[in-house]
């Protein structure tokens, strides 16, 4: 009687251990560490909606977009049909949240993998933490550079980074001048302090220096300040043509609202994407936003040009009730890079996926980026990331640059607060 009993325990727990084992193979779970509380809760959150669409596409298809990879649904092929299930964490902009968060992932909810996280100075202590559990980590809109420069094996990253935006701005100024005469030669440095701020600001007074341009103000800002009133006195003051500025959601829309109490009108706001291009810039300042420049990687413009921008954006916008923007589209572009790289590598061990990762070769056609393709180096750079310009005009954003890609002429010099209307 025990032996029956015994056998029968026995053939249950082999009856369970094959259930949970079928189990994990239908579920392939991603940790994805983002501002989901705070002063980037906005863009976190719109983060979060693209991630999950894209999860979604990837699970359930999407046949309206059948030139998207894993349009046709039904899991990872590589896989057996495994779905994504998506492990969000919330890091408050916070790096050592960050950094808590990415070990908790790992450790309890044993993800196969980690994205995030919007914030470069979050991204650089969350993938330090993947890079000693060695777990791959795709960043998919952080834009520090050095986050490439570390030798990391596990870190992989699709977006362009600041050395390459911000030397697309000094680009921009020589074509400004040689094709519409406009010539920039006074501008002011305003971002904030934190790992991105500071990067930014030290390449554009090099950059500056080596173009002939002269640095009038160069001002670094508390991250998520209370008031700007005395910066932006300072700038006043500097008189700058142009005012180039990296800040996140709550610092430009402040910024801006100060620039206009204090009726200060430079010639143009070149801005560094981040809160500039959160839905909610312009949803908050309304009119009061219009004619920034700001660089990007991505606008709904360039549809006429990739069928898949528009598809995807009525998806998205059939779900959601909003455009997507630069940070929402590469978020978008990383979870299916990184469900590529799962799919190919058939597996959930990290060194497989690694592995995948760093053969990662998909074409321009694939994306809803304006990218010849994505294809890492030996940093984990994407090689094929690129930038773009766009104007808010008409409470859209436009491309304005490269000045073969506009959908517009840019508007130049921004008119004064008192002649708007």
């Amino acid at each position: 009687m025990f032996s029956k009993v015994f056998k029968h325990i026995a053939l249950a727990g082999v009856t369970l251990s094959f259930s949970v084992a079928a189990y994990a193979q239908q579920e392939i779970r991603i940790g994805v560490i983002y501002p989901l509380t705070g002063a980037a809760a906005s863009t976190g959150n719109e983060i979060k909606n693209a991630l999950e669409l894209a999860a979604d596409i990837v699970n359930n298809g999407a046949k309206t977009v059948p030139g998207l990879p894993f349009a046709s649904g039904g899991g990872l092929p590589g896989l057996k049909g495994a779905k994504i299930k998506l492990v969000f964490a919330d890091h408050q902009s916070n790096p050592q949240v960050g950094a808590t968060e990415a070990e908790r992932l790992i450790t309890q909810e044993k993800v196969v993998a980690l994205m995030g996280s919007y914030n470069s100075n979050v991204t650089q202590t969350a993938s330090q933490v993947a890079e000693r559990y060695k777990v791959p980590f795709l960043n998919a809109e952080s834009s520090a550079a050095g986050l490439t420069q570390r030798n990391f094996k596990w870190f992989f990253r699709t977006t362009a980074h600041d050395d390459l935006f911000v030397h697309n701005f000094y680009v921009f100024y020589k074509e400004l001048a040689a094709k519409k005469g406009i010539k920039v030669k006074n501008v002011a440095l305003f971002n904030e302090n934190t790992q991105w701020g500071n990067e930014t600001t030290k390449l554009e007074n090099k950059l500056s220096a080596e173009n002939g341009i002269n640095v009038a103000k160069a001002i670094s800002y508390p991250a998520k300040s209370t008031q700007l009133t005395s910066e932006v006195q300072l700038l006043k003051a500097a008189n700058p043509e142009v005012v180039m500025q990296s800040s996140y959601l709550g610092d430009a829309i402040m910024s801006m609202k100060t620039y206009k109490e204090l009726g200060f009108s430079p010639d143009m706001i070149l801005a560094n994407n981040a809160g500039f291009t959160d839905t909610e810039f312009i949803r908050t300042l309304g009119k009061d936003a219009e004619y920034v420049i700001t660089r990007e990687v991505w606008s709904l413009d360039l549809a006429k040009n990739n069928p898949l921008i528009k598809q995807v954006n009525e998806l998205y916008n059939a779900r959601y009730k909003a455009n997507l923007t630069g940070n929402t589209s590469r978020a978008f572009t990383g979870l299916l890079t990184l469900a590529d790289a799962i799919n190919r590598a058939a597996s959930t061990e990290p060194e497989a996926i690694r592995k995948a990762l760093t053969e990662t070769d998909i074409p321009g056609s694939k994306l809803i980026m304006p990218w010849k393709g994505i294809k890492f180096d030996a940093q984990g750079q994407n090689m094929y990331g690129a930038g773009i310009l766009v104007q808010i005009i008409d409470g859209k954003y436009n491309t304005v640059w490269p000045f073969d890609l506009a959908t517009r002429d840019v508007v130049w010099p921004m008119p004064k607060w008192n002649q708007r209307k």
